[in-house]
């Protein structure tokens, strides 16, 4: 028999593991839709995306919703700018996989925890042990020579985790729930996306309806592969250490980084040997760093 905290914890971790492993295994589902243009595959996963949301919200809170979902205009105002900002880093991330180039996304989001850390030093004045100024020093000493090594930054991995650790930022400054947020923003995207679909077949450039059942069929359940990974997450942050989670968030770019390089062959050259090794090294002297002072890590941005 296990007691209620052992239960709790292998939920929790089976949750996390579910979370993480949907995220690692996404390039699949947004390869299928190869033929399909990015900007109208995100235009999908925010409309699909707010049935899902609301079937499971009233699922939780039932009546309680609507009065959760009465905000301030500030936090209406702000949510559009994190609407925008998870919109934009979707957007990356669809386009560079249907570019095959998934290995950028990887890079991306190992990128992304050292920049919450530095965000976290510059824009609400949280300590920076000597440890965590190192690690985020190496790591932009990697990504500086794989920039020198290719004749160009890293555009499309950089940019992922900048949108994505500035949508923390603007998240973890907003008193609203993970979830109701999330409904919130894609609605503040309804009007664009219809927009763009509108305009799409009218210029008789839309997949939609034109590709067939498969693809069409894979567009309406963008909406649920964008919910579903979050809500195994938000069971698993009740259940869990950030500690925990810390160390688990890593599943998810690692798989990336092995179907890219050793499924889909995308080049993986001395510099990006050197870039994914400084950074390995510096998220494991970050995430090290908090068990030796028993201190739980920086919040996971969901």
């Amino acid at each position: 028999m296990h007691t209620p905290d052992e239960q709790r914890f292998r939920r929790g971790l089976l949750a996390a593991f579910a979370a993480y492993t949907a995220w690692g295994l996404m390039p699949f589902f947004f390869k299928a839709l190869g033929g399909v243009n990015a900007w109208e595959i995100i235009m999908h996963r925010v409309i699909w995306a707010i049935p899902v949301l609301l079937l499971f919200l009233l699922y939780r809170d039932g009546r309680a919703l609507w009065q959760k979902l009465r905000l301030t205009r500030r936090q209406i105002a702000w949510l559009g700018v994190s609407s925008l900002l998870i919109g934009a880093n979707w957007l990356l991330f669809v386009w560079a996989v249907v570019n095959d180039r998934v290995l950028a996304t990887s890079l991306g989001y190992f990128i992304n925890p050292l920049m919450n850390v530095a965000f976290g030093r510059l824009f609400l004045g949280e300590r920076m042990g000597s440890i965590q100024k190192w690690a985020v020093a190496l790591a932009a000493g990697g990504t500086t020579f794989l920039a020198l090594y290719l004749g160009q930054p890293p555009w499309v991995s950089l940019a992922m985790a900048l949108s994505f650790a500035l949508y923390g930022l603007v998240r973890k400054r907003l008193d609203v729930g993970p979830m109701t947020g999330l409904l919130w923003e894609n609605l503040l995207l309804l009007a664009p996306a219809l927009a763009y679909l509108a305009w799409a077949a009218q210029h008789q450039t839309l997949s939609f309806l034109h590709l067939g059942t498969g693809t069409d069929v894979l567009l309406m359940l963008s909406g649920l592969a964008t919910v579903l990974p979050l809500i195994w997450f938000n069971v698993a942050v009740q259940k869990l250490t950030l500690t925990t989670l810390g160390f688990i968030q890593y599943l998810a770019p690692s798989m990336t980084f092995l179907l890219a390089v050793f499924l889909w062959k995308e080049p993986f050259t001395l510099g990006h040997a050197v870039a994914f090794g400084c950074i390995w090294t510096a998220l494991l002297m970050v995430s090290l760093a908090p068990l030796r002072r028993r201190q739980a890590p920086l919040p996971v941005n969901e």
